[in-house]
């Protein structure tokens, strides 16, 4: 813009004013929390005052507001590249300060038990690997497969099998702080730091979801934060996962789906308490 333009559009802004019409408040950002499923989201949007639902393409949004601020629910629908397109489409249409993804989970962590909350310090991205060449009857090892780093610009076309950490996409400082004020009041179980694993496989060999949680340090999987937290990342835009543990094959919990409620109703006081910083 040239500055004979600035310079034109203060001085109408000014006669517009000066006549009496008042100038426009500025829009606020909203703040959009994320869920795959309906039985993700429905309480949150009850939390919403004057929720009006729209769609994009096939995925869903409600508007409305949370402590008089502007907050968007967003259905995801499920997997990675469902919560990529959900996440695009929302930081380019409404231009979000903070996108929290929440919703249930299954535990790796066998200290994990159902209604516990994992607030994900970091995601990963536990279906991005690179095998080794193995010719056909020497059979598959998982153990032996590197991670990839989607964030890479160029393709590696190299046969050998490089030993990489795993990229992990940590969450944004003010909404971790959110996180662990909201902490002090959640009674239902023990909320902790942790590694949220989104893949679109569902593991439930005891043997795998062991060496995800060793080597590298995974608390629980699910299929769509560390994808939502890239797609973030690419904008610029403060994330962070939070998921409730619903089931955990390693120590026998079983399948409770009225967790969904406690996560959604978790991250209802994150986002309170981060509007209160966004108000200070």
């Amino acid at each position: 813009m040239s500055i004979s333009t600035v310079v034109k559009a203060g001085l109408c802004c000014a006669t517009l004013m000066g006549a009496g019409v008042a100038a426009a408040a500025p829009q606020q950002a909203p703040i959009v929390v994320q869920g795959a499923m309906s039985s993700e989201i429905d309480t949150l949007i009850k939390q919403l005052k004057d929720a009006k639902p729209m769609k994009i393409g096939k995925w869903q949004f409600w508007q409305g507001q949370l402590d008089g601020y502007p907050v968007i629910v967003s259905k995801t629908d499920i997997g990675m590249e469902n919560a990529s397109a959900a996440t695009a489409l929302a930081a380019a249409t409404f231009h979000p300060v903070a996108i929290i993804n929440q919703g249930t989970a299954g535990g790796h962590d066998p200290e994990l038990h159902n209604y516990d909350i994992v607030i994900g310090k970091e995601s990963i991205n536990i279906g991005s690997f690179k095998t080794p060449f193995k010719a056909r009857g020497e059979g598959t090892h998982a153990e032996t497969w590197a991670p990839m780093d989607l964030l890479t610009e160029e393709e590696d076309t190299s046969d050998k099998i490089v030993d990489k950490p795993m990229r992990a996409f940590p969450a944004d400082a003010g909404l971790l702080k959110a996180a662990h004020r909201a902490a002090e009041h959640y009674s239902r179980g023990k909320v902790v730091d942790g590694v949220i694993a989104s893949s679109d496989v569902w593991n439930n060999e005891l043997d795998r979801i062991a060496l995800f949680h060793q080597q590298y340090g995974s608390s629980m999987e699910e299929m769509e934060t560390a994808a939502a937290a890239q797609i973030a990342r690419g904008f610029n835009i403060p994330f962070m996962g939070v998921r409730v543990i619903t089931n955990n094959a390693t120590n026998g919990s079983q399948f409770e789906p009225a967790t969904s409620e406690a996560s959604q109703l978790f991250t209802t006081d994150i986002v309170k308490a981060y509007i209160h910083q966004l108000k200070r």
